[in-house]
C-alpha cells in the first residue's frame, strides 16, 4: 500500500515526527484489551453458546466491528498493531518462538513510542511475544510500565513457558507470584486505573492469555458449561467467561473513576480460535490433549491459514461522544489503528513508516468503500483483500503455489473459488498480492 500519510518532514527521523499539539484535556484516554485465540463463534453477542455478558453490553453499547482483518497467528498480529505496517514488513510472519532471536524492529517508531510524545503514559499487562528476553521486552518499545508474560503461552498457575522457562515478569524483571494469569492480569489493569492521575492521558494494552491454551480454569467457572459435553470445549468456555468477568471489573473501575466517557475502548482477537491442541512433551507433559477448543463458524478454518476463520475477528469500538454505535461492515485492518489513534490523540503528523488507514470515516454503521488494500502475510500463505473480493495465495516448498479467489461478503465460508470463472479480477488482485509481497522484508527468507 502506499504510505498516504507522509508529510514534506517524511525523510526526518521518524522518531521526531510525532508532537504535541493539544491540551490534556482534549484528547482521550485509550483501552485496548486483546483476546488470545477467541473464535467468532464464541460470544454471546455473535450467538454462541458461551457467556459474554460484558462483552455483550459493550456491543449494546458501542460499534460492532464486523469486518475487523488481522493476522493468522500472534505476533504477526501484534506487531502490526504496535507498527501500524503489515508484520511482514518487519520478518514477523509466524509466532516468535522460544529458540528465535527475532524481534520487533528497533528502527520503528511504535505506537506506545508516538503516545508518549504526545504526554500519554503507557502501560502494557499481560502478553507481550514481541521479543521473548527482557531487554527485547515492552520498555524497549516505549511502554513505560509492563506486568504480564514475554512469551506465547504459559501454565496459568506456574506462569512458565511451556519448555519451562521463566516468563512472567515485571518491567523486564522475572517474578514469582501466586494466582491464575487471568485474575493477575484483571487486578494490575484494576490498580492501575484506580492510580491514575486525571491530569495525564493513559494508553493501556490488556492483553489476556485467555482463551489460548493451557486451559486450567476451576469449578467456579466450569459450573456453569455442564451441559457441553466435551471437556476441552468446557473449559475453553470457562476461560472465555473468566476473562469477560475481568474485563467487567476493569470497566467498572473506569466508570467509578468517572474515565468512561473520553476513553476509546478498542476489543479484539489476536487471531482466530486455535482447533485443537496435541501436546507432548510441552510442560512435561502435565496436560491432556485438547481435542476441541474454539469455533470459527460460519468461518472457514482455524489459526494459521489465511482463511476467514483465523483472519477475520471479532471487535468491538467503543467512545460514546464520538463514535455512533450499531454495527459496521466496513473492511478495517489491523494496521489502521496506529494513525488513527495519534490522530485522535492530536498528533501533528503520523510517521512515514505507517502504512494502515486513517479509518474514521469507515468506523459508522453506514456502508462506505475502503480506499486502501489490506495485504496479510502468513508464514505459508499470504492475501488481499479489496472488498469484496480476497485473493489468498498457498505457497508450496517443492511445487508452485495454488490460488484462490473468493467474494468474502457473498461467500464467507469461502466455498466458492471464482479463480478461474473471474480471470480480470483474478489479475488485478494477484498483480496488487505480487507488489506488497515484493516489499516485504527480505521477502523474508527470499521465499517467493
Amino acid at each position: 500500500m502506499a504510505l498516504f500519510f507522509a508529510t514534506a518532514s517524511g525523510c526526518e527521523d521518524v522518531k521526531n515526527q510525532v508532537e504535541k499539539k493539544a491540551t490534556k484535556q482534549e484528547v482521550p484516554n485509550f483501552l485496548v484489551i486483546i483476546a488470545d485465540d477467541a473464535g467468532w463463534d464464541d460470544f454471546g453477542f455473535h450467538g454462541s453458546e458461551i457467556q459474554t455478558p460484558t462483552l455483550d453490553s459493550l456491543a449494546k453499547e458501542g460499534l460492532i466491528l464486523n469486518r475487523f482483518y488481522t493476522y493468522p497467528t500472534c505476533s504477526p498480529a501484534r506487531a502490526a498493531f504496535l507498527t501500524g505496517r503489515p508484520a511482514s514488513r518487519m520478518g514477523i510472519v509466524a509466532p516468535i518462538s522460544d529458540k528465535s532471536e527475532l524481534k520487533l524492529p528497533d528502527s520503528i517508531l511504535t505506537l506506545p513510542q508516538a503516545l508518549k510524545k504526545l504526554n500519554y503514559n503507557t502501560v502494557l499487562l499481560g502478553k507481550w511475544h514481541l521479543g521473548l528476553q527482557p531487554e527485547n521486552g515492552p520498555k524497549a518499545y516505549g511502554f513505560d510500565y509492563s506486568y504480564g508474560f514475554l512469551h506465547g503461552q504459559l501454565d496459568q498457575y506456574e506462569h512458565t513457558y511451556k519448555n519451562g522457562d521463566s516468563t512472567w515478569h515485571r518491567n523486564g524483571t522475572f517474578l514469582k507470584e501466586k494466582g491464575h494469569v487471568t485474575d493477575l492480569i484483571t487486578r494490575a489493569a484494576v490498580n492501575y486505573i484506580n492510580q491514575h492521575k486525571a491530569s495525564t492521558p493513559f494508553y493501556m494494552q490488556v492483553a489476556y492469555s485467555a482463551p489460548h491454551i493451557p486451559l486450567q480454569e476451576t469449578e467456579f467457572w466450569l459450573q456453569n458449561y455442564k451441559s457441553i459435553e466435551d471437556p476441552s470445549r468446557r473449559a475453553y468456555a470457562a476461560a472465555m467467561s473468566h476473562m469477560d468477568a475481568g474485563i467487567g471489573r476493569i470497566l467498572k473501575t473506569l466508570g467509578d473513576n468517572e474515565l468512561n466517557k473520553n476513553t476509546v475502548i478498542l476489543f479484539f482477537s489476536d487471531n482466530g480460535a486455535q482447533e485443537q491442541w496435541i501436546p507432548t512433551t510441552q510442560y512435561s507433559g502435565k496436560f491432556e490433549p485438547n481435542l476441541r477448543l474454539g469455533s470459527n463458524e460460519p468461518l472457514r478454518d482455524f489459526k494459521t491459514t489465511n482463511y476467514e476463520g483465523a483472519t477475520r475477528v471479532p471487535a468491538l469500538l467503543v467512545w460514546p461522544q464520538n463514535i455512533p454505535g450499531g454495527t459496521s461492515d466496513n473492511f478495517v485492518g489491523i494496521t489502521d489503528w496506529m494513525p488513527t489513534f495519534l490522530n485522535w490523540a492530536k498528533a501533528e503528523n503520523i510517521p512515514a513508516s505507517v502504512e494502515g488507514e486513517l479509518i474514521d470515516y469507515l468506523l459508522k454503521p453506514k456502508k462506505v468503500e475502503r480506499l486502501t488494500p489490506i495485504y496479510t502475510r502468513g508464514h505459508l500463505q499470504e492475501s488481499v483483500i479489496v472488498p469484496p473480493f480476497k485473493l489468498i495465495r498457498t505457497r508450496h516448498l517443492k511445487s508452485g503455489p495454488d490460488y484462490e479467489l473468493f467474494n468474502i461478503e457473498n461467500d464467507p465460508a469461502e466455498t466458492n473459488d471464482l479463480s478461474q470463472s473471474d480471470k480480470h479480477r483474478f489479475d488485478q488482485l494477484l498483480s496488487l498480492l505480487k507488489k506488497e509481497f515484493s516489499r516485504d522484508y527480505l521477502r523474508v527468507n527470499k521465499e517467493h
